[in-house]
């Protein structure tokens, strides 16, 4: 199961007014824990006024880097994020799991492909990572990134997208798609919509060339992107998605309980494997896997609370629960009996589940 590590802060720097880049460094000799693949993510945790906080945050930085690196946009309200814009310094010590995620794919020197990345905003991250580790690993392939951005002054990134261009050129195509900024041509300005993309595919990027596609940015905009692609010939094989934000809160709304129902109906019996130890505990029905076993000092691993992450995966071995959403497990992980425990609840008298799996 994976724990929390100490991680020096080397470098803060910022890539557009409120969002910076946050160089680390793995303390305690924990460099390998680190070893990330292109496309994941780390999970950070901090107090904030007496109250635990995790986030999660994708890795910028291609394999080739030799650095570890991710990059924060600061988020209206959000603490973490402003705090890492305003006061993380060089010096600073973070503490974060090791590197999780499956927004990627294997590499082949050998081949000779055309990926299609999609990113909105702050989703511009991880798909970063995934470009310059490909351009670098395949020789061969092409890389085509649509960027959808507010407007110029918006876009993470840029010089150094830029600098990729010149670095690879003929390899790596950018679509800048600006909201708001008017562009010379009038297709590149507005949103990415599905008839957008429809449009995209007619006139800039020959879509049956395309071998896998990355989406990562609001869901809506995800959606449409996914729904055009299908529409043109892509298979849900070749489309990846990585949710930054969604529309789900934390916990589903549940059905109310009745006060004076029987309490062995609304129960279940929960047997719950944690680094090697068992625990079994009687939780309520309307309470999810993930809270019950927190609840019950359980050090079971969460980051978003809202099926975006993988971070609180488990196993079902027995029994059956009802996942609420579900934005992070592909759908030959869900059939091997996987599930998000924060977005899980009971459906069965007895539930055994194992994070260690």
């Amino acid at each position: 199961m994976a724990r929390f590590h100490d991680l020096h802060v080397t470098d803060v720097k910022k890539t557009i007014r409120d969002a910076v880049v946050v160089t680390l460094k793995p303390a305690n000799g924990a460099a390998g824990e680190f070893d990330f693949i292109q496309g994941q993510y780390l999970t950070f945790r901090r107090e904030f006024d007496g109250e635990e906080l995790r986030r999660s945050y994708s890795i910028c930085a291609g394999k080739d880097d030799g650095i570890l690196q991710v990059g924060i946009k600061r988020v209206e309200g959000g603490a973490f994020s402003t705090w890492a814009n305003t006061d993380l310094k060089p010096g600073d010590t973070l503490q974060a799991m090791p590197p999780m995620g499956g927004f990627h794919t294997a590499l082949d020197p050998r081949a000779e492909r055309h990926y299609l990345g999609f990113a909105g905003g702050s989703g511009i991250t991880p798909v970063l990572s995934i470009l310059k580790t490909t351009l670098a690993r395949e020789p061969r392939s092409r890389f085509t990134l649509v960027y959808a951005n507010t407007g110029v002054n918006s876009i993470m990134f840029r010089e150094e997208l830029e600098d990729l261009k010149n670095l690879y050129m003929g390899r790596l195509n950018v679509i800048h798609v600006l909201e708001t900024d008017a562009q010379e041509i009038e297709l590149f300005t507005g949103l990415v919509t599905a008839e957008k993309c429809a449009q995209l595919f007619q006139h800039w990027i020959d879509i049956e060339d395309v071998d896998t596609a990355f989406i990562c940015g609001p869901e809506p905009m995800m959606l449409g992107i996914a729904s055009a692609l299908r529409a043109h010939g892509m298979t849900d094989s070749q489309i990846k998605f990585e949710l930054f934000a969604s529309a789900q809160p934390g916990r589903a709304r549940r059905k109310a309980v009745a006060a004076d129902a029987a309490s062995s109906a609304n129960q279940t019996t929960a047997t719950i494997t944690l680094d090697g130890a068992t625990q079994t505990l009687t939780m309520p029905k309307d309470r999810s896997v993930l809270d019950a076993a927190l609840e019950n000092a359980m050090d079971a691993p969460f980051a978003c609370k809202a099926g975006v992450c993988s971070t609180c995966r488990c196993r079902v071995l027995e029994g059956e629960v009802e996942m609420a959403a579900n934005h992070a497990l592909e759908d030959y992980e869900v059939a091997k009996g996987y599930v998000l425990s924060c977005q899980s609840y009971p459906l069965t008298d007895k539930l055994v589940v194992d994070y260690d799996q």
